[in-house]
């Protein structure tokens, strides 16, 4: 016997089939249901600054939000947008990290290193130079050349 779940108009719809017997039946319906981007753009978020070592006061400088909205996103409370400036301050932040782990590898004390050490490129310590979004921007392009093939 086979399982199989497909799409159909917007529901997941399970099969199963015998081969022996060519017998085909639905077992189940579920509704396909997508996470919220806001939700999943928070948790992922919270998940990046930790592991740059980037601490609730810097995130909201970062991102241009109040330290209590920040603890609410960190206890997962409060969702991010995409669509607004903080979504897209976020979005960069995210990019930062990615392009850390493809650089450095898993290990969270070079990132952190790597965030806490002045970096003659950027004119400062990059935990410093991305609480402004010039900075944020200018440490992404950064990366960005760093991981682009020569």
């Amino acid at each position: 016997m086979q399982g199989y779940m497909a799409p159909w108009h917007g529901f997941m719809i399970g099969f199963t089939v015998s081969f022996l017997s060519h017998e085909t039946e639905v077992i189940m319906e579920q509704p396909v249901t997508r996470p919220d981007r806001g939700v999943v753009l928070g948790k992922s978020v919270a998940r990046a600054s930790a592991a740059l070592g980037i601490n609730g006061v810097v995130l909201a400088k970062t991102l241009g939000v109040s330290e209590p909205t920040i603890t609410r996103v960190l206890r997962e409370e409060r969702p991010i947008s995409p669509d607004t400036k903080e979504g897209e301050l976020a979005l960069l932040l995210i990019r930062i990290y990615r392009s850390l782990d493809a650089l450095v590898g898993t290990d969270d004390g070079v990132r952190k290193a790597w965030m806490t050490g002045y970096n003659r490129a950027l004119g400062g310590p990059p935990i410093e130079v991305i609480q402004r979004a010039e900075g944020l921007v200018n440490t992404v392009n950064y990366l960005d050349g760093m991981r682009a093939p020569a």
